[in-house]
């Protein structure tokens, strides 16, 4: 090549970069012009302007909307430019997904078309995802890096589109940190307990951000219902929202409190019926032009069972009679076609037992299992169930108000428990509606986004423990660099194990709502001296290495780290501390200065958190919802009866210690007391080895998650030791009885069997058998 030439070529390239290099970037303080059509679902333009905000944030440029574009945005079935520039098989594939999109890069220009107005929208936001904005940039002040430059490749080509139809989230027990948060602080409003529009505008991105889709307004009666608030409807149609309500809000109504303004007499569909018909008919009439997700069926005024049947059989003539009228209210108001408008009906609690008894629900209707309200699904489809038009769906729950105990402070039900019921739901069918109960959003940032990542794509985490690391250590390295999540994901992954072992809220030995007054002060907990220190020792750890962290951090991450990380961690082991000193106090092995040390930092650390960002979040966290017993300084006083001691098993073996297996290898998720409990396929065995204690006997205790039966009424292991004939175990549990209430307060089901040995035998095999489906083996102790 000659010299003239080479200068030509080096010249050219100066000149025409774009068209030599062809990839798409993004450079810090250029304009990008943005060509979508006026003619767009609001939802598109809404997304469009959050990724403009977040262009801003990161390269302080503009994206505008005008002529000589570099991205191209469009919906399918528009005629946009973007579609045009799309290949004929993507474009099949978009029509056969809603909700879907595709990203391409081609000669520096990006093309986003979705199948949807929300795929277009999801698809929009992606962008913001790729120039590093993290989807909690508000609601955990998440601060955004600026960049200098980011590039997309030429030829760069995403296609992605939801594994479950509908996802979201549910605001609910909101009394302590939403909604006075909300009309006191980021939205001050006169009318006390008013949730409006700005609020849900930040709720309503977050769900966006996340690829979620529907929502289920706060309904308790300390809150303002969602449609009696000016703007909130309005507001869930700019950002595309899908609005839906719980199994006690039927046909789009908080009868908690909407009856008492809107209705007349009792709310009893029996003896009442014109009168609640008409209630529910002026809604529907009001949200005709509305996306909405109408909750079939009828519950008490709150979460108690239906007025004016008393009997099951009376409950179910009501519900079978009432699917007729309300479906009649949608055919007349909404849509001559009923099964054109989504409909849900969720057997939650006592409806449970009616649906049991062959209640007929209509084809069409998506029918919504629940968990038991601590993170174990109660039902899951049958193949009758997985056939039906309407499909099925999870309620699921990281906050709860209720018997045994409430969890409404932290949240620390386990990633690896969300994750084993929620694959296991959707395997067997679930795919339809997932709705997670989130308290007030905060402090269940992580959950949330774990729980919609697998809403969105099911199998974009891989099914084990380091596809669950990998996870959070992604999540971790989003929020506060490459560089420290390791660490952070084996202080969090410990946050969890000790959670699951018994949640912070746990800790007091008391229950809520029970008759018994045992169970309304705190009493000792069933551990000795030794495994209360060891468990002080562990959240010190913890504790401190968070501490020496946190001088490490940026300040412009400081307020993130404080909430996603700080505040939980050390709030968990203060709250530990001050149960746990005092249990020891009173029995004299430690001070009970301690213990009040602990609950004062519990409260400089709830001021603190609430003085974050020049007091942005005030009165979001409170340190005590309900007062309850756990959340108080203790009172001084001795204990009447001795420290239990400790007494150790023979041998004790965690679930992933086992030296062999028949059929499929045991998976480990994280779950258990040592992050060591193992799934077993059904039909399938593991095998353990213990030495000979030298006895003629033993007791073998098995320890096992506290799941509910996924087939069937049972849930059930064989156990055999050395050749001996097996023994079958079930260890299902009935809803509120004292065994189960037991099992979710320490995440452990447990049965016991006594074996004879052969004394001349050395060392022994235990073999385990998976029965049933969901069969977790966490630990095996042998006791002489």
């Amino acid at each position: 090549m000659n010299l003239k030439k080479t200068i030509i070529i080096i010249l050219f390239a100066f000149i025409t970069p774009y068209q030599v290099f062809a990839d798409f970037i993004f450079r810090k303080g250029e304009n990008i012009n943005v060509f979508v059509s006026k003619d767009e679902a609001q939802v598109v333009h809404t997304a469009l302007d959050i990724l403009g905000r977040d262009y801003h944030a990161v390269f302080g440029g503009k994206l505008s909307k005008g002529m000589k574009s570099r991205i191209f945005i469009g919906t399918f079935g528009n005629g946009s430019v973007a579609e045009k520039e799309i290949d004929q098989k993507s474009l099949d594939d978009l029509k056969s997904h809603p909700e879907g999109y595709l990203i391409l890069v081609k000669n520096n220009k990006i093309y986003v078309v979705g199948s949807d107005k929300r795929g277009t929208a999801y698809g929009i936001l992606e962008l913001s995802r790729r120039i590093g904005v993290s989807p909690w940039e508000w609601w955990a002040d998440s601060s955004i890096a600026k960049q200098n430059s980011i590039s997309l490749k030429n030829g760069f080509r995403l296609f992605e589109y939801p594994s479950v139809a509908h996802r979201g989230i549910f605001i609910n027990d909101e009394d302590w940190g939403l909604t006075p948060w909300s009309y006191k602080t980021h939205e001050p409003s006169k009318i006390k307990g008013q949730i409006g529009p700005k609020t849900h505008a930040r709720i309503f991105e977050l769900l966006l951000r996340l690829r979620a889709n529907t929502f289920w307004p706060a309904m308790h009666d300390v809150s303002v219902a969602f449609f009696q608030t000016p703007g909130n409807k309005e507001t869930a149609d700019k950002y595309g929202i899908i609005v839906g309500a719980s199994h006690c809000e039927p046909m789009m109504r908080s009868a908690n409190t909407e009856w008492k303004i809107d209705g007349k007499g009792n709310y009893d569909y029996v003896h009442n019926g014109e009168n609640v018909l008409n209630f529910w008919e002026s809604r529907v009439k009001e949200l005709k032009n509305s996306d909405n997700i109408y909750t079939l069926g009828i519950r008490g005024v709150h979460d108690g069972k239906m007025q004016g049947a008393n009997t099951l059989q009376e409950q179910f003539n009501a519900i079978t009679s009432l699917f007729k009228d309300q479906r009649e209210l949608i055919r007349k108001n909404l849509n001559a076609d009923v099964t054109k408008v989504p409909q849900v009906f969720i057997p939650y609690k006592e409806v449970l037992e009616v649906y049991d008894m062959g209640l007929k629900v209509p084809e069409d209707v998506t029918l919504m299992w629940t968990d038991d309200n601590y993170g174990y699904i109660r039902h899951f489809p049958t193949d009758a169930e997985r056939n039906r038009k309407g499909g099925n769906g999870i309620y699921y729950h990281i906050s709860y108000w209720g018997r045994p105990h409430d969890y409404l402070w932290l949240s620390t039900n386990h990633p690896a428990q969300i994750y084993t019921q929620m694959k296991l739901a959707y395997d067997k069918g679930a795919r339809d509606m997932w709705i997670l109960n989130v308290g007030d959003i905060k402090p269940g940032e992580y959950l949330t986004e774990l729980f919609l990542d697998m809403a969105w794509n099911i199998n974009a985490i891989v099914d084990n423990k380091a596809g669950l690391d990998q996870h959070l250590q992604t999540w971790l390295a989003r929020e506060f660099g490459a560089q420290k999540s390791a660490g952070l994901t084996a202080i969090m992954n410990e946050y969890y194990r000790l959670a699951y072992i018994r949640k912070p809220e746990f800790m007091s030995n008391s229950r809520t709502e029970e008759k018994d007054p045992k169970f309304k002060e705190v009493s000792d907990l069933p551990w000795s001296e030794q495994e209360i220190k060891k468990r002080i020792a562990e959240y010190d750890k913890i504790a401190e290495k968070v501490i020496q962290l946190s001088k490490s951090i940026p300040v412009e991450k400081q307020n993130a780290w404080f909430e996603l990380v700080e505040y939980p961690v050390r709030g968990a082991a203060e709250l530990n501390k001050k149960i746990l000193y005092g249990q020891l106090t009173r029995h004299g092995l430690a001070k009970w200065s301690d213990s009040d040390a602990a609950f004062e930092t519990i409260g400089k650390l709830t001021a603190k958190y609430n003085a974050l960002a020049n007091g942005k979040w005030k009165n979001m966290m409170d340190d005590k919802p309900r007062n309850l017993a756990v959340f108080q300084k203790l009172p001084q006083v001795k204990s009447v009866t001795p420290l239990i001691q400790f007494k150790a098993p023979f041998a004790k073996i965690n679930g992933n210690q086992f030296t062999k297996f028949e059929g499929d290898k045991p998976v480990a998720h994280g779950l258990g007391y040592e992050s060591a409990a193992v799934t077993i396929k059904k039909g399938n065995h593991a095998i353990y080895e213990f030495k000979n204690p030298q006895v003629d006997s033993v007791k073998i205790e098995v320890s096992l998650t506290p799941n509910h039966p996924v087939e069937g009424k049972l849930i059930r292991y064989e156990i055999a030791v050395d050749e001996q004939t097996p023994q079958q175990v079930d260890y299902h549990t009935y809803d509120r009885s004292e065994e189960w209430k037991n099992n979710v307060l320490t995440n452990q089901a447990k049965r016991t069997v006594k074996i004879k040995l052969n004394p001349s035998i050395q060392s022994h095999q235990i073999k385990i058998k998976a029965v049933d489906e969901g069969v977790v083996v966490d630990q095996i102790k042998i006791w002489e």
